[in-house]
């Protein structure tokens, strides 16, 4: 898995951590990171994908619905979340490693309340998997590495190999979340046994 480390405490930028990195260099990262998440829901059942966590910090600002801007994430919650997010930068990378200038978002999220099964959230994290790798075939051999986009969060402007890994540094954010959310359902399970 990429250690985004050096982003987050701002000693490095996303564009230069991904300079050298490969289109098969992100695949592999891309997979590291997906098993990674499997990795942590390996023991999950269908009562742990609705689970309502504690979570004190909620809050949802982009919540489509006002009453859902404070409510703990349920792990079918934040499993739909990652999934768009990393596809989002998947598919607008490969538009600017193709040398289209970016021109917004393209963001689809499954409803996160019709994800009630572990088989639902291992469906739609290998779903994700291939539609994330299979952007990645959509580059040039040559992929345009001009063409850049800057965001008010980050450092420094992005290119498509950076863009892609945005969506990984987004998932990657996420995953001591998705540990407590199964650490607080399995603890759940256990009192309830």
């Amino acid at each position: 898995m990429l250690d985004f480390t050096p982003v987050r405490e701002r000693t490095s930028t996303l564009g230069a951590l991904m300079a050298d990195m490969s289109v098969a260099d992100l695949k592999a990262a891309t997979n590291a990171q997906i098993d990674a998440v499997l990795n942590i829901i390996a023991d999950c059942t269908d009562a742990d994908v609705v689970f309502q966590p504690v979570d004190p910090a909620a809050n949802d600002a982009a919540a489509a619905d006002a009453a859902e801007t404070n409510i703990a994430w349920t792990l079918g919650h934040v499993i739909v979340h990652i999934t768009a997010g990393g596809e989002e930068t998947s598919f607008l990378a490969a538009e600017l490693a193709r040398g289209v200038a970016n021109h917004g978002r393209s963001r689809y999220e499954v409803y996160w309340e019709t994800i009630t099964t572990i088989a639902q959230v291992r469906q739609r994290i290998e779903e994700s998997r291939r539609m994330r790798v299979g952007a990645l075939a959509l580059w040039p051999d040559e992929p345009n590495l001009d063409e850049h986009v800057t965001f008010p969060f980050l450092e420094g402007p992005i290119n498509a190999k950076a863009y892609f890994a945005l969506g990984l540094l987004h998932e990657d954010s996420h995953l001591a979340q998705i540990g407590e959310i199964v650490r607080q359902a399995q603890a759940a399970r256990q009192v309830d046994a």
